[in-house]
């Protein structure tokens, strides 16, 4: 794996694409000029328009889409068709089973949930599972915040809203007292307290990607929810649902985006939380981490953009390294997290 079509070219994108270009030859692409210089050739373009996909897609062994889970699909079957290997950010649950079930055929790898939240997260989830001898409860959180909120949210949209709204709207897969089902997002509400702040966190849809059907029949317990400063869920549910706006998507992420822009100094929570047991005793396993901005080529990147940008440009390096499979569906959790943190991209984490 030598040249690298990076497509989307955002927040998130851009740092995709230069981080990947240290290793391999990167293009970008984007239906507008990015906002500042990077390291690598940029085309213009729409990849909603089919003909455009299939020149453009020609000559690379791979395509990273960071694109809007809707637009998703058609990239991963494009590439699937043309034998190149597949990479995206996607928290769709609808999306990933699509791709799933054309890796059964697929000559590349198609690897899609590559990000924080599914991605890393089943990743560290995994890792702490493997220490048990038995599993009883996995319980993976994820919060990526401003670092100094204001208002009754608590928040500011540093991720992509489409993603965000997608999360709190779709049902959420989960194993509750053994049995795999579905549950409504913004629902189970707890509070967590990390280094004396308190915060809440609730369920939200696609951040397990492939675990349940992966653990099922082998624990109790197994949910994902998102980390989010007190008060955020209520407010969501109000607006979605007393307010009826849930079947009014483009009309809700404007409101949202409008009310709360991006800001430069924010923090992502990873939090995992593993019970079971070692032989004979009843043991609990965590992991958290606290992760800050940082300035990758003199230049200031959030918490969230680099986070995100290097998970998934870490799964790449493995796969262009043979770490991983060279085809087929490529599950988050099988990914190994020694592996992981070896690789250029992982070592951010460390």
């Amino acid at each position: 794996m030598q040249k690298i079509l990076v497509i989307g070219l955002g927040k998130v994108g851009s740092l995709v694409g230069t981080l990947l270009s240290k290793k391999f030859s990167v293009t970008g692409v984007d239906k507008t000029q990015p906002a500042v210089a990077l390291p690598f050739p940029v085309l213009p373009g729409d990849i909603t328009n089919p003909d455009f996909l299939d020149q453009t897609l020609a000559g690379f062994d791979a395509v990273v889409s960071c694109m809007p889970y809707n637009l998703n699909l058609p990239i991963a079957q494009k590439a699937c068709q043309n034998g190149i290997h597949y990479f995206d950010l996607t928290e769709d649950v609808a999306t990933t089973a699509a791709i799933r079930e054309m890796a059964k055929e697929s000559r590349s790898v198609l690897a899609p949930q590559c990000g924080l939240a599914p991605g890393f997260i089943g990743i560290v989830g995994m890792d702490l599972a493997k220490r048990f001898t038995k599993l009883r409860d996995i319980e993976l959180r994820v919060g990526a915040l401003p670092r100094y909120p204001n208002g009754l949210m608590g928040y500011s949209f540093t991720w992509s809203p489409a993603g965000v709204v997608n999360e709190y709207i779709n049902d959420a897969e989960v194993i509750h007292n053994g049995v795999r089902k579905m549950v409504p997002s913004l629902e189970g509400v707890e509070m967590i307290n990390i280094e004396g702040q308190e915060f809440e966190a609730f369920i939200t849809s696609g951040g397990l990607g492939t675990m349940c059907e992966t653990l099922e029949g082998k624990l109790d317990t197994l949910n994902y929810k998102t980390i989010r400063y007190p008060g955020h869920c209520s407010l969501m549910r109000f607006m979605l649902y007393e307010l009826c706006l849930k079947d009014k998507r483009e009309l809700i992420e404007q409101i949202l985006t409008e009310a709360k822009p991006p800001v430069q100094q924010d923090v992502v929570y990873v939090y995992a939380v593993v019970e079971g047991w070692k032989e004979n005793r009843l043991e609990r396993e965590e992991f958290y981490k606290a992760y800050h901005p940082i300035d990758i080529d003199g230049q200031h990147w959030r918490a969230i953009s680099w986070t995100t940008a290097a998970s998934i440009a870490s799964v790449v390096e493995m796969v262009a390294d043979g770490v991983l499979p060279d085809k087929g569906f490529i599950r988050q959790e099988d990914i190994l997290l020694k592996d992981f943190l070896q690789t250029q991209n992982g070592a951010f984490f460390n």
